[in-house]
């Protein structure tokens, strides 16, 4: 395959130059499964798993490769297998806290372009949670589309466009149908040849019926949503890469219900500017929005030019990624405490007792 079909640039290319020793070849990562890895490389698909000093100088998550990446790889093995033996700085990262209570990073993908925020308009529909995403989102390096999908099953889609736009300014928001093939031709900017795009979204909402139609055939099994309640049913179970044949690259990812904050301080910045602009014209510089006198973020809420619930969204955000900071330093420092000491040798000997 055409290494520039796949994303390559001069970016991983001045990056790839330290690995340039004959054996070492780039490839990407096109999925993950329990530790093993499919890597396309220019001379093919190879089954590949890290070398055994990549896996003893891994620290964190980060370490390990993530769907996107692109790796330096030894394919000379035989039988379809790889080693891989470095990983390519990313460009992007889209990340999130790893579902439960440890504190560890869970990367979806890298290296990509856009990042499509999939919404369907019905029942399911969430500003809060599209908040959320698109603060990683635009914590990840990457630019946010947010797509209305199942747009021709909604009687009022110009209601949800509204309400996206109201917490998304300045991000496109495009209201698509994947089955009619409706507003797909809005798409066509953001897939251009090896450009890549990651597809997030709750279950249910469309994101491997939007792969399969854009692909051109039917790669990935999809499933219809409950009726009782317009819930979405787990699809696609694990993220996988792929090239669409018009140019394109496309990562699909399993839905994602909780979603919680990971390093998204300029994230919240940048998608609660509205919120932070007002609250450089208060009063008072420590002002906590509540009854301080003067308070222009309340002055906003009272006058109807600030939705009270996204301010409260704005506030439990706020105070997430400062646990999130506060947990990540407690990590660090147990583990700069942790040092292990020999223990002192004892001086002369200990007589017998008689």
């Amino acid at each position: 395959m055409n290494l520039d079909k796949l994303g390559w640039n001069s970016y991983f290319e001045n990056s790839f130059k330290q690995y340039t020793d004959g054996q070492l070849v780039p490839g990407r990562i096109v999925s993950e499964h329990k530790g093993m890895y499919r890597v396309q490389c220019a001379e093919g698909s190879f089954l590949a798993t890290i070398s055994g000093i990549m896996q003893f100088q891994a620290k964190n998550r980060e370490d390990f490769p993530a769907v996107g990446d692109w790796v330096a790889t030894n394919h000379q093995l035989g039988g379809g297998k790889a080693i891989i033996s470095a990983i390519l700085p990313r460009k992007s990262k889209f990340s999130r806290k790893k579902a439960g209570f440890t504190t560890e990073e869970q990367i979806i993908a890298s290296n990509v372009d856009t990042v499509f925020l999939v919404n369907a308009v019905n029942a399911d529909f969430n500003l809060r949670r599209l908040e959320r995403y698109l603060i990683l989102a635009w914590e990840s390096g990457a630019s946010p589309v947010i797509l209305l999908s199942k747009a021709d099953l909604c009687p009022n889609i110009a209601h949800y466009t509204h309400q996206a736009e109201s917490i998304a300014a300045g991000v496109p928001v495009i209201a698509i149908s994947a089955d009619k093939k409706i507003g797909l031709e809005q798409l066509t900017p953001y897939l251009g040849e090896g450009k890549t795009v990651a597809l997030l979204g709750s279950s249910g909402v469309g994101k491997s019926t939007l792969a399969n139609v854009l692909y051109g055939e039917e790669l990935l099994h999809v499933d219809a949503i409950r009726e009782e309640d317009d819930k979405g049913r787990h699809t696609t179970t694990h993220r996988e890469l792929i090239v669409l044949k018009e140019g394109g690259i496309i990562i699909d990812t399993p839905g994602m219900r909780e979603l919680q904050l990971w390093d998204g301080e300029e994230g919240i910045h940048t998608s609660f500017s509205d919120i932070e602009d007002l609250a450089l014209n208060c009063k008072f510089n420590d002002c906590r929005h509540e009854t301080e006198p003067c308070c222009q973020v309340q002055a906003a809420i009272q006058a109807g030019t600030l939705d009270k619930n996204r301010f409260k969204s704005y506030c439990k955000l706020q105070k997430e990624l400062k646990y999130l900071v506060k947990r990540e330093k407690q990590k660090q420092n147990a583990k700069a405490k942790v040092t292990v000491k020999a223990p002192a040798a004892k001086s002369g000997m200990r007589r017998k007792g008689r």
